[in-house]
Order: C-alpha cells, then sequence, then structure tokens
C-alpha cells in the first residue's frame, strides 16, 4: 500500500502552518522528514496517522494493505508509550487484544517479533528492568506485531544515547533488510536521516513547504560511516536546512 499526500495545507487560527504538501510514500520505503524546529513535521505526521484532520488536503491510501495487516497505520514514538505494569511480552500482547486473534496465532507473533527485535530474553522484564534503547525495541516490536503497512515514526531515537541510536539504527537496517517495510520517519538529525531514508523530505521554515526531496541510492545494508555519497547527501541537506534553522530558532525564541 502506498500513501499520497494531495495538497495538505493546514493553519492553527491565523497561523498557517503547512502549505501545498504533496508526496508519494512508495512502500517499500522509508521516507524521512526534515526542516528546521516549528516547520510542521510531527503535525503532518498526525495527519497522515489521521490524529488530526488537516484544514485542506488529503491522505490517501493507495492501493490495499499488506496480507495479515492488522492495522495499516501505527505509530513509533519519541516516548516509548510502554504501560509499566506490564511486561515486555505483555506490551506488545495489548497492541494485539483488539483483534482477538486465536491464542496460538497471538503467542506465534509475539514470538517472532521479540526475536527479530532481539528481546527474546527479555520478554517477562517489566519497562523499569530495561535500557531506553530497548524499550525502543519494545515500542517497534508492539508496531511491527501489528503488521502495519506504514509504520509512522515520530523522533523515534532522538531520546536515546548516541551509542545506543547508533545500535537502534543497525536494529531497523537489519530489520527492513530482512522483511522491508514502509515507515514515514520524522527526525531532526541528519545523520540519522542518510542512515536510513530511501527518500529524504527537506521542509521550509514555517509555513512547512516541500524545498526538495533528496533520494539515497545506496542500499540500506552498505551504508557505513565516512561513505563519501553519504557525507555528501548530509552535507547538501545541512546546505538547504542551514539559514532557514537559524532563522527558525530565533522565531521560536520571540514566540
Amino acid at each position: 500500500m502506498d500513501l499520497r499526500l494531495d495538497g495538505i495545507h493546514h493553519s492553527y487560527g491565523s497561523t498557517e502552518v503547512l502549505s501545498g504538501i504533496s508526496l508519494d510514500i512508495p512502500a517499500g520505503q522509508i521516507v524521512c522528514l526534515v526542516g528546521p524546529s516549528g516547520c510542521g513535521k510531527s503535525t503532518l505526521l498526525r495527519f497522515v496517522g489521521g490524529l488530526e484532520q488537516p484544514t485542506g488536503g488529503a491522505v490517501l491510501q493507495v492501493g490495499t494493505p499488506p496480507a495479515g495487516c492488522l492495522n495499516p497505520l501505527t505509530y513509533v514514538f519519541q516516548d516509548f508509550a510502554l504501560l509499566p505494569w506490564r511486561s515486555v511480552r505483555g506490551n506488545i500482547a495489548f497492541a494485539l487484544a483488539p483483534h482477538r486473534l486465536p491464542r496460538a496465532e497471538e503467542e506465534a507473533i509475539i514470538t517472532d517479533v521479540l526475536a527479530r527485535t532481539k528481546l527474546s530474553d527479555f520478554a517477562d522484564a517489566l519497562p523499569k528492568q530495561i535500557s531506553g534503547g530497548m524499550k525502543q525495541r519494545v515500542a517497534i516490536a508492539r508496531a511491527l506485531a501489528v503488521r502495519p503497512a506504514v509504520m509512522l515514526m515520530d523522533e523515534p531515537l532522538s531520546a536515546l544515547d548516541s551509542q545506543t541510536r547508533e545500535l537502534l539504527m543497525d536494529d531497523l537496517v537489519t530489520l527492513w533488510t530482512r522483511a522491508p517495510f514502509t515507515a514515514v520517519y520524522v527526525t531532526h538529525n541528519l545523520s540519522e536521516a542518510v542512515r536510513l531514508g530511501h527518500k529524504i523530505v527537506v521542509l521550509s521554515r514555517r509555513p512547512g513547504k516541500i524545498r526538495e526531496v533528496v533520494d539515497i541510492d545506496t542500499p540500506l545494508s552498505e551504508r557505513r560511516h565516512g561513505d563519501p555519497a553519504l557525507e555528501a547527501a548530509e552535507a547538501r541537506l545541512w546546505g538547504l536546512m542551514r539559514d532557514e534553522a537559524a532563522a527558525a530558532d530565533a522565531e521560536l525564541l520571540h514566540v
């Protein structure tokens, strides 16, 4: 299933936040949204996920969800959003509960996503007993359990230290390489964007418009630190954003 954003624009009262956003999100690709602070990245993601409705334009689902899909769209949040009284297994099961699957099928799904996210040995641990990186793995496992057509990822690694972030990026690459998924991935980290994104959408400062779409052709599994092509892509992204990022920060200081 592809997604198509058709002329999205939005205002909060007299404040225009997004203007004329049209974008195709192909199945099997990770599409990263980057841009200055306050440009509307997370707002746009909420429209994609149906949590809010834009003032104008539409988000269209093109085609049908993949076989076995339980939730066409599912979120992975920055703050993990785990239930502290439930174990790792229990948090994953919570996402499956509304679908009333046969017990054996539910257990098979949970066992599979625990293995895929390297959490099998921590299935019975409570969130307070595991690290931040493992908590985000639980959030990713919970999202994968419902076999979404599209994962909506709102700065999922920004609360983690740099070493843990690197490990989680490796994990995401491994997950995608083994079973390609579709994701819309909001980040302020350009290194993260060029490491994970097939397509990087650069938004302008408010009102957010698409300045440029940068395609990264290097396969995810072959992307390495120090790769000249990736460094050039990151430099290009920063060149597109630098002046507007400074101006956006100055505006936010006076809000």
